[in-house]
């Protein structure tokens, strides 16, 4: 399998040249790196030449690198998506990186109509913008929420938080009000000064 992938992406290079910036085979696994400006006409192509025919869209996700290793000196965000060819039997990953806030990335909707919750899930949770995507908008999160939790930055305990106000008669929104704890390390001695003394032994008065 991994020289069918090999050859694949010896193909990928062939056919696209400059039009992606890499080709690589890892874990037995095709990724394709492009330029967002790019992305609409390379993912034309995986959909409808013969030789790629990646005609079913399985999933597209965001990517966060803000703390991706020490050395990392890439854009902060990457859309990925997930390709399959059903004919072929074969998958290729395609990452497009992004920096920028917002970080914008070119909708592939017109492509693969499947990709409609995937990429609102991914403007979501990382606050990417699917440019030319119909109907752009939250899908996990409350529509008044505020921020997006899979980013790096994103604090633990949120930003806002919604209740109920009786005199309003309404939910409304206001500032975290969790008091943060510091929780003590639990220590456990091993020199036996909590294990019972038998009735006798030394210490005992």
């Amino acid at each position: 399998m991994s020289e069918y992938y090999n050859n694949l992406s010896d193909h990928v290079r062939e056919h696209f040249a400059n039009r992606i910036t890499d080709s690589y085979v890892d874990n037995g696994e095709l990724t394709i790196t492009v330029n967002p400006d790019q992305l609409i006409d390379v993912c034309q192509d995986l959909r409808d030449d013969a030789a790629f025919a990646c005609d079913l869209l399985i999933d597209c996700c965001g990517v966060d690198y803000s703390e991706y290793g020490n050395n990392w000196q890439g854009p902060r965000f990457a859309a990925v998506y997930h390709l399959l060819s059903v004919q072929l039997n074969h998958r290729i990953r395609v990452k497009v990186f992004v920096d920028g806030e917002p970080p914008i990335v070119p909708s592939v909707i017109n492509i693969w109509n499947a990709v409609n919750w995937f990429e609102r899930e991914a403007f979501d949770l990382y606050g990417i913008i699917f440019e030319g995507h119909p109907d752009l908008r939250r899908i996990l999160t409350d529509y008044g929420f505020v921020g997006h939790p899979f980013r790096k930055d994103f604090p633990l305990s949120g930003n806002v938080e919604m209740r109920y106000d009786p005199e309003k008669q309404r939910v409304i929104y206001q500032p975290v009000s969790i008091e943060m704890r510091i929780n003590q390390p639990r220590v456990i001695r091993d020199d036996h000064r909590y294990t019972e003394r038998l009735e006798g032994e030394p210490g005992d008065a």
